[in-house]
This record gives C-alpha cells, structure tokens and sequence, in this order.
C-alpha cells in the first residue's frame, strides 16, 4: 500500500513538473516568436526579451532536471510496486493452497467422524446403559479416554503396571466383570495380550 502510494504520489509530481516544463516552454516560444517577428523595436525592450529567454531556458533546463529526478523517483517506486505485488500474489498462492489442503483435511475428517459416530451408535446400543453411563462419566474426566487397555499388565491409559495382587485379582473375575485401573480409574479392557 505505501509503496503503491509513493507511485501514485511521484506519478502526480511528475504530471506537475512536465506541466511546467511546458508552460515555461510556450512562453520561451512566444516569446522567440515576439523576438524573431520584429514587433518589438525598442532596444531596451529587445534586451529583456533577450534576457526573459535566456531565463526562461535556465528554468526550462532546471524543470527538465527536476523531471529526470522524479520520474527515476517514480521508476523505482514502480519496480517497488511490482516487486511487492510479485511477493503478495506468492503468498496469496500459498494461503490458497493451504486453504484448500486445510479443507479438504476437514472433509475427510467430518467423514471419519460420521463413519465412527455411526459405527459407535451401534455398539453403544449393545452395551448395558449403565455400564455406558459409567463410561461416558469417565470419559468427560479423563480427557476423552474412558477405557483403556491392558497390555502387557499395564493400563495402556495411564501407563502404569499394575500390582501382582491387582492383576491376580483380574484373573479371577468373570470375562463380562468390569475391571477398573486403580491409578487413573478407567474401564480396563482385557485381551490375549493382557499378560494375565
């Protein structure tokens, strides 16, 4: 923006610096015309006229310079311009691209989602309400993980092994008992690779 802004400010300058550049070339011009014309006879009249050109081309050649100045001023705000509007439009890329992945990323995970809560819905109508109210509480207060499994005598939720007597215990309850950790309290699900 401040870039663009430079531009547009040296391109005005610039507009206004050839404005005068020819004003003060008509006049020089008119003025060549009045002197080369012979309408004016008066010596003394003729000697300012002489002297209003040779100022007037004094000031021509410095407004010339001062163009030459502004429009490098105005060349290099430019390059500026393009440069900058180069980066935002690669940035401008590489957001859409993310934005895409980003999106896409959250379609296929709305997806998987759907696809659990569904597969969820079907086991939870199997298991005892109560047994899933229990879950469900101990889910909320611990983080989203309200069973765990036990593998290799330890209570994959809090990483902890379990005591001897604990696990003796274990081994002697029914297969359809439910067994809770004793340190993080969740729901332990016992498999082949339980270590009982």
């Amino acid at each position: 923006m401040a870039a663009q802004t430079e531009e547009s400010d040296t391109a005005r300058e610039q507009t206004k610096a050839e404005q005068d550049v020819d004003q003060v070339r008509q006049r020089a011009t008119r003025d060549q015309q009045r002197l080369d014309s012979g309408a004016v006879t008066s010596p003394k009249d003729l000697e300012n006229l002489q002297r209003e050109i040779a100022s007037l081309a004094k000031r021509q050649g410095d407004l010339e310079d001062v163009v030459l100045e502004v429009m490098e001023r105005r060349e290099s705000a430019q390059e500026r311009v393009a440069e900058l509007t180069d980066r935002v439009a690669s940035v401008q890329a590489k957001i859409d691209d993310a934005t895409a992945r980003r999106d896409a990323a959250f379609e296929e995970i709305d997806g998987e989602v759907a696809s659990v809560s569904k597969k969820r819905e079907v086991i939870a109508g199997s298991v005892p309400a109560d047994l899933l109210k229990l879950y469900d509480k101990l889910r909320e207060q611990q983080g989203g993980i309200g069973a765990a499994k036990l593998y290799a005598r330890s209570c994959q939720g809090c990483r902890q092994e379990l005591a001897i007597t604990e696990l003796a215990e274990i081994r002697k309850a029914a297969p359809d008992t439910v067994i809770r950790c004793e340190n993080c309290r969740r729901i332990l699900v016992r498999t082949a690779e339980s270590g009982l």
